[in-house]
């Protein structure tokens, strides 16, 4: 399989495999490596592009504020730089909600989306929760809530029995800026305001996943977003939380591929 690593003025990305471009996107304090656990399916099937989000791992790290408009920017460039026309865009979490709002600005580049795990119509509550953990961040950096994130992001039997996976994960997010991750924790925080009742203007395949248990990132919000957005598929995963991507790849990487063998195809049409 082919395997290229690029820089692009401000953004690191890498590219694997062949065939139809599909563009994954990563979530808040992770980066193109939490995409481990499907490049190699995918990678059988497609050409696979990660890249690090501005202020995140080889990406250039700006001070901020962060907006949503900058993440956009960045996943246009990136598309138009490296010619890769229309492209299928799964995004995860932080990276979903980046992935609707460029599905918005640039329709006519998606042939189809991914939403994993991602946040909608957050209300007032929800969102003065994160901002309290912003508020930790800023004081205390990056550690000072990955415990409680991994406890909501991993079940319990996975956690105990995948200790490495764990200490991975909390690695790349204590490895983050500690000047640069409140500003970014404080964009995921917002990223939902704008596109709750404007996600019902996209008009490609999309598939909606959630965990059962990703409370975050819930089952009503998935379902929420499914009722908004005509052309949408919705799947919820018994038992799992926020890193089903991690827990149960497996089941995630048949339903992404399903999906995109199905979407694509009809846009060959």
């Amino acid at each position: 399989m082919k395997n290229d690593i690029g820089m692009m003025a401000d953004t690191v990305f890498s590219e694997d495999g062949e065939g139809p471009t599909v563009i994954l996107v990563h979530g808040l304090g992770l980066n193109q490596d939490m995409w481990q656990w499907q490049l190699d399916a995918l990678q059988k099937h497609y050409r696979v592009v990660r890249y690090d989000l501005l202020g995140h791992g080889g990406s250039e790290k700006p001070n901020g504020p962060y907006s949503m408009e900058q993440m956009v920017d960045q996943l246009y460039r990136l598309i138009t730089t490296q010619g890769y026309g229309q492209c299928a865009l799964v995004g995860f979490s932080l990276g979903g909600l980046i992935v609707q709002a460029f599905t918005l600005a640039h329709p006519d580049l998606v042939s189809a989306l991914a939403i994993l795990n991602a946040a909608h119509a957050r209300t007032d509550e929800q969102r003065a929760g994160i901002m309290k953990r912003v508020e930790q961040c800023r004081e205390s950096g990056p550690g000072a809530t990955v415990t409680d994130a991994l406890t909501r992001w991993f079940t319990e039997d996975y956690a105990d029995k995948n200790p490495e996976v764990l200490a991975q994960v909390r690695q790349w997010v204590i490895a983050n800026n500690p000047k640069v991750y409140p500003e970014l924790y404080r964009l995921l925080a917002m990223a939902d305001i704008g596109l709750e009742d404007n996600i019902a203007n996209i008009q490609c395949p999309v598939l909606i996943l959630t965990g059962e248990e990703d409370f975050g990132n819930s089952v009503e919000m998935a379902q929420g977003m499914a009722s908004l957005i005509p052309n949408s598929q919705l799947e919820i995963l018994k038992g799992l939380r926020h890193m089903a991507l991690a827990e149960s790849p497996v089941q995630v990487n048949k339903l992404l591929i399903n999906f995109l063998e199905d979407a694509l195809s009809l846009a060959d049409k």
